[in-house]
């Protein structure tokens, strides 16, 4: 999937308008200083030959040469670090919140709380992340002035203050707190309709030990697989999120490349992402596989 996803990267930027000798080169650079820098890009040669090469560097971590003449690697040390760790908090927060929603509407089934639940969390996940961002803007920086409105970068790179984090956390979080908290209700209400949870029911254990001890278990596989569609959809929308509150993450870098086009960083962005999501979606698989056996 991910040499598919890489080979498709390539031939969309190549399908762009321009090259990155034109996008990169000084202003008023002659017809033949353009094909010289094409050249010395590589850009003369044909596009399958390119990504072979770019691709025969990738198991040895050699990501390729930017437009400007830096190591892909060095261009995303420093950013990529930051949008991990909004994305790991997010996915946290995102995990948590709808963890406790879904099973809370759980313990009330077809009540005011499940349907309310049911409703914020449809919302919240029908809107797109650039509407959550604004939103939140809105109320917690430009009307209540309690949190900053973008984020200031310190000498390591990284955010200057914990408070910067926040607004960006909540847009990557509260959509994806909306999909799995859905997911976390209907994988539970498939559990309680199981025999060995109604005889806990018939038997008079609590609500919460049924809930804790024979529901969560048997709706782990369903609860991880969405954990880890969520993984990929907070990268994706890392990048919108990042572009709003100044994050310095790979969101600022994709699109800088974009506009340089950039081959080499775009496939880097794409590959360094990639692999993060692939390495997510193999730990909810190993979670399915482990729980599944434990089953039966």
């Amino acid at each position: 999937m991910l040499l598919v996803l890489l080979a498709a990267v390539f031939a969309a930027v190549e399908l762009l308008p321009g090259d990155a000798a034109d996008a990169t080169a000084d202003r008023g650079a002659g017809a033949s200083e353009l094909a010289a820098r094409r050249a010395a890009m590589g850009l003369d040669r044909p596009l399958a030959a390119r990504f072979w090469d770019w691709m025969t560097g990738l198991p040895t971590g050699d990501l390729g040469t930017t437009a400007r003449g830096e190591h892909v690697t060095d261009v995303l040390a420093g950013p990529f670090p930051n949008t991990l760790l909004l994305g790991v908090l997010a996915l946290g927060l995102a995990i948590g919140g709808a963890l406790v929603l879904g099973s809370w509407a759980t313990l009330r089934p077809g009540g005011r709380t499940d349907r309310t639940i049911d409703a914020l969390a449809t919302t919240a996940f029908a809107l797109p992340e650039f509407v959550v961002s604004v939103a939140l803007l809105l109320l917690l920086s430009q009307w209540t002035g309690w949190l900053p409105a973008v984020t200031l970068t310190g000498p390591d790179g990284a955010p200057e203050s914990w408070t910067m984090l926040v607004l960006p956390l909540l847009a990557l979080a509260i959509p994806q707190i909306g999909w799995n908290t859905r997911i976390v209700r209907g994988a539970l209400a498939d559990q309680a309709a199981l025999p060995h949870v109604k005889a806990a029911v018939l038997d008079g254990l609590p609500r919460r030990r049924i809930l804790t001890h024979h529901m969560l278990p048997g709706a782990l596989p369903a609860i991880a697989a969405g954990i880890a569609t969520s993984a990929g959809m907070l990268l994706g929308g890392a990048v919108v999120v990042e572009t709003l509150f100044n994050y310095p993450g790979i969101g600022a870098v994709l699109a800088g490349a974009i506009t340089d086009r950039d081959t080499p960083l775009v496939a880097g962005v794409v590959a360094a992402a990639g692999a993060a999501i692939s390495l997510l979606l193999l730990l909810a698989d190993l979670v399915r596989t482990t729980a599944l056996g434990e089953r039966r």
